[in-house]
């Protein structure tokens, strides 16, 4: 549900009559909770905002967030438990153990199935089906997945543990996670012995032994594209396991640590795995993808056209996550300590991949996974034949200024402060109330004081005005500060600029006696790749295309297509790469039919 990243549609304080229903709904759905209990995780007089997001597929969920942590999600009508609340109260759920390697297959989006489910010797949890329930590993009571039972328990006895066990909609490390503090679960000691087997007998095994095997039967082969990594980066992390590194760290250190070390046998390192992830995508572009001819090729254009299409489905590439932080970073080492790629800066500033080794031993090595077609990678998202792509969000921020800082100077905002509207409105509505600024005969008017006359009043007014409507407080406010956007790409960390955004426009010129011609520009504000948009063009409209350097502009090319083509412009920008019509410019000098 949640392996790949979702869209955020709004963001509100939950009504006090919506709290009361949530506190109901939390009661009746898990009646194990105490009052107390639910008092707790909903409390009265503490913000608690409801968000409404959609999943990847389309899928409208609502979240429940407190302290910024999603607490309980609605899918479909009915509430579940986020990792965040079942770490509190881990007994909330029936739950079903498994290894710690089939962890990593559940965050990309598996099913648990039953050949990879411990029992206890006290036996299965007594669940029927579509009852809610949890995940966790050995060694650790902390829940790390929440989904609903695919059959009873009496099913899976009578199926002999075959077949799907649970259907995952939540986990660990998954972007509902992510969303929150993304704090590690807690280290909970399970008191059942992982040396016993389905029927409670004691046995001696190999535990990497039994792991592999266990996840090799536990995950469909069709909801896992291949996890394979064919390198030396890559394998090293698969072939020493979690639970050898935790004993080398045991003899180093005193029997005080122990705890400690549980609970990273229980969980991998996901830097590491990151790590893993990006080179093989790296290997991957390089063999399948780049071909000689497009050299020198831009970094930017390399990370965006090729290694995101090489990453595995269910899976997210994202360098932020990863030990090197930078794509720059990242390139240097594949050139240093591999020798795979040679890095130029060509133009100051812009870095491109000038040599690839076609004959290092690495790449010629390696094999593309298993399930990654590339016929249909670069077919996919509409046939025009580039990499898939999702527009950024988009999203209107206020910066504070110089004169409005002893306004938010309460709320610790200081001078270059970048802040939501809803924030604004909050930090303002607080300094009224504090300083009992609400006009005691209609409080609808906010009086004010010499902090605000000096903030938002013009010269003018200052004898004049004694008292503004609470809406023209706000608007005043907003007015008076610096007005930003931040955009968000899939797979990136937000970017945030001061100013309003560019949009793309699209104009059309005469060029000799009668000859029209189609201009777009600031294609790249938005992720999309000048070539990528001329091509497609080009196919649609059959017509000649160009390329052109924005004079005085740093790294923004003019596409050039021939005739009055804004139409076409417009259905290709608005239907496939769908970019919201508020952020194109010039859709209406198209020619009337």
């Amino acid at each position: 549900m949640f392996a790949r990243p979702f869209r955020v549609k709004s963001n509100t304080a939950i009504k006090g009559s919506d709290r009361r229903k949530l506190k109901a709904d939390i009661s009746a759905a898990f009646p194990s909770l105490s009052a107390d209990d639910v008092s707790e995780l909903v409390p009265n007089k503490e913000e608690l905002n409801v968000v409404k997001v959609y999943a990847h597929k389309g899928d409208a969920v609502t979240l429940y967030v407190l302290h910024k942590n999603p607490l309980f999600f609605e899918l479909e009508k009915r509430l579940y438990p986020t990792v965040y609340v079942l770490w509190r109260y881990p007994n909330l759920l029936p739950t079903f153990r498994t290894w710690t390697p089939v962890l990593q297959k559940l965050i990309g989006g598996a099913d648990l199935m039953l050949p990879g489910v411990v029992v206890p010797s006290s036996g299965l949890p007594d669940v029927k089906q579509g009852n809610c329930c949890a995940v966790t590993v050995v060694n650790n009571r902390a829940p790390v997945a929440v989904g609903t039972a695919a059959v009873s328990t009496a099913e899976m006895c009578s199926l002999g543990m075959k077949g799907r066990g649970v259907c995952v909609v939540h986990t660990y490390m998954d972007n509902l996670w992510a969303f929150g503090d993304k704090s590690g679960p807690p280290s909970l000691p399970d008191a059942e012995s992982v040396g016993q087997g389905v029927n409670g007998e004691d046995y001696n095994f190999d535990e990497e032994e039994v792991e592999e095997e266990e996840v090799e039967k536990c995950v469909e082969e069709e909801q896992i594209s291949c996890d394979t990594v064919t390198d030396q980066t890559c394998s090293g992390f698969e072939e020493l396991s979690l639970a050898e590194q935790a004993e080398e760290k045991g003899e180093k250190s005193n029997e005080e640590e122990e705890g400690n070390q549980d609970d990273q046998k229980s969980y991998p390192d996901f830097t590491e795995i990151m790590d893993a992830l990006l080179f093989q995508c790296f290997l991957h572009a390089l063999k399948s993808k780049v071909k000689k001819s497009e050299l020198p090729l831009l970094t930017s254009t390399f990370l965006r056209n090729h290694m995101f299409s090489c990453c595995p489905s269910g899976k997210q590439l994202d360098i932020k996550k990863s030990s090197y932080k930078k794509l720059s970073k990242f390139l240097q080492a594949m050139q240093q300590q591999h020798n795979l790629v040679r890095v130029k800066e060509l133009t100051k500033g812009v870095e491109s991949i000038v040599e690839v080794d076609w004959k290092n031993q690495a790449l010629r090595s390696f094999s593309a996974p298993e399930g990654i077609d590339d016929e249909a990678v670069l077919m996919q998202d509409g046939g025009e034949g580039e990499a898939p792509y999702n527009p950024p969000e988009i999203t209107t921020l206020y910066s504070v200024s110089a004169r409005l800082g002893p306004l938010f100077l309460e709320a610790n905002k200081r001078k270059g402060a970048v802040l939501q509207p809803a924030e604004v409105r909050s930090i303002v509505t607080e300094y009224v109330k504090n300083n009992e600024l609400v006009d005691e005969n209609n409080k609808n008017y906010v009086t004010i004081n010499p902090t605000l006359c000096d903030c938002l009043l013009e010269k003018s007014e200052y004898q004049e005005v004694q008292s503004l409507k609470w809406d023209d407080l706000f608007s005043r406010t907003l007015g008076r500060m610096q007005e930003c956007y931040q955009v968000v790409f899939p797979g990136l960390a937000p970017v945030t600029r001061k100013g309003h955004i560019e949009p793309i426009d699209i104009s059309v010129a005469s060029r000799g006696s009668n000859k029209k011609v189609t201009l777009i520009k600031n294609l790249e504000v938005y992720g999309l790749d000048p070539a990528v948009v001329a091509t497609a063009l080009q196919r649609r409209v059959q017509a000649s295309s160009v390329l052109q350097p924005i004079p005085g502009s740093k790294d923004k090319v003019l596409v050039q297509i021939q005739g009055n083509q804004i139409h076409q412009v417009g259905n290709l920008l608005l239907d496939h790469y769908r970019i919201p019509r508020k952020y194109i410019q010039g859709l209406e000098k198209k020619k009337k039919k």
